[in-house]
């Protein structure tokens, strides 16, 4: 017999960099004051990313500007993010959670799924069930010494009650939510925390004179498919601690790949928008060869000064991994939507994805195995050396970065490991 433990690193990016800094011997622990790692704004990516208890009690929120968490805390510090270190810390957690279970489902970089095994013999009932919080109290305390940083630990039967255990109460908890429990701790809370219930499908649940998820779980699941369709079922089973996923440690297959970037100044000529879009190609594209697959839909997306988006795609008579292809149909599919209004925000999108394993040969296309090579031994050489070990000599004097978008010049810094100050 086993259970789900849910592991949810607290106020992680915020939490991690107030760590390495304490480290780095910063007597000011973040945790402990009002602060937000936040993007940067001289480069329009001012939006708060993680937040300090302190800063939440000031009312900022998860993705509001940094403008306006200012106006609301006055005295607030804003520290830039650092997704390379993230990354280390996030693997470190793992880590130490394979001690305790062979299978282990990453979730996102601070939460991961725990297929827990109870102890041979032990059937369920309170005797597995504290079993199972001993187990889970002390993964949790070994993370906070080893690493220096907190956790929330959900137990439950499947993956939902799991993780809406970890919800229960913050920081530094382990919470249970086992179905005997589910009257008391789970069906009083407002519909809105139920997972996978967003604000517009609760307002239109509150229309319904549902405000629990207990009166969801009580209202007949055929009322609930004639207002919300397929996806209200999913809810209503949701709200009756029914889920069969499974805990895996396959990888969900990629079905597209995107790339966008908010830009630093607002593009007004067809050239830099061109090469944008190159440097949003060119990682795009690796990242596709990374995965062993080629594109068969490319789109383009476009955001002016006055936040008003436009978007295109072209289905391509050849699927391909090529960069360069890949942007000569991006900038084709720009020129065709740019009215010419300034720019501030571009992103492009590979879809319908397929092996490329093998690819079509074209008869417009005579180079296409040198171009094949040519990306094959750029990849090769900026897995070796670094991002920009290899880049076009158009962003040589440019301000526009070889490389838009994700994270991936952060990532080849290496940090010292954290360990704890406590």
């Amino acid at each position: 017999m086993y259970c789900v433990f849910h592991v949810d690193v607290n106020s992680a990016y915020l939490s991690w960099e107030a760590v390495y800094r304490l480290q780095q011997g910063d007597s000011v622990d973040l945790r402990t004051i009002s602060s937000v790692v936040g993007g940067n704004e001289a480069d329009r990516h001012g939006i708060v990313l993680a937040k300090s208890i302190p800063a939440k009690k000031y009312g900022i929120h998860t993705g509001e500007t940094l403008h306006s968490a200012r106006q609301k805390c006055p005295g607030l510090m804003v520290v830039p993010p650092r997704y390379g270190l993230y990354m280390q810390c996030s693997e470190a957690m793992v880590a130490i959670m394979s001690q305790y279970a062979p299978l282990i489902q990453r979730y996102s970089i601070d939460e991961a799924f725990l297929h827990y095994q109870f102890p041979p013999g032990m059937t369920p009932g309170p005797e597995a069930e504290a079993a199972a919080v001993k187990t889970a109290t002390r993964l949790k305390a070994q993370i906070r010494q080893e690493l220096g940083f907190t956790v929330n630990v959900g137990i439950g039967p499947n993956k939902l009650l799991a993780k809406m255990a970890s919800e229960l109460r913050k920081p530094d908890q382990v919470h249970t939510l086992f179905l005997h429990e589910m009257p008391e701790k789970m069906w009083p809370l407002p519909v809105q925390e139920l997972f996978f219930v967003g604000r517009a499908t609760a307002r239109k649940l509150r229309g319904y004179n549902i405000f629990t998820i207990g009166q969801l779980a009580a209202t007949d699941p055929k009322l609930i498919h004639c207002w919300l369709k397929k996806p209200g079922l999913l809810i209503w089973q949701y709200a009756n601690g029914l889920d069969h996923s499974r805990v895996t440690d396959e990888p969900v297959p990629v079905k597209s790949i995107g790339n966008s970037s908010t830009l630093a100044f607002d593009v007004t000529d067809r050239a830099t928008a061109h090469q944008i879009l190159l440097s949003l190609c060119e990682t795009t594209a690796m990242r596709l060869r990374k995965i062993r697959r080629c594109a068969q839909v490319v789109s383009v997306t476009l955001r002016s000064d006055k936040l008003i988006t436009c978007h295109h795609q072209r289905r391509l008579e050849v699927p391909t991994d090529v960069t360069s292809l890949i942007w000569q149909e991006a900038c084709r599919l720009f020129d065709d939507i740019w009215q010419k209004e300034p720019l501030r925000h571009m992103g492009m999108h590979l879809s319908d994805l397929c092996s490329n394993d093998y690819y079509q040969l074209s008869l417009f296309h005579q180079h296409l195995e040198k171009h094949h090579q040519l990306d094959k031994t750029i990849d090769a050489l900026r897995s070796r050396f670094g991002t920009r070990a290899v880049f076009r000599g158009c962003f040589s004097h440019s301000p526009i970065q070889p490389l838009m978008g994700g994270v991936l010049q952060d990532q080849e810094v290496e940090y010292p490991m954290m360990a704890s100050y406590l």
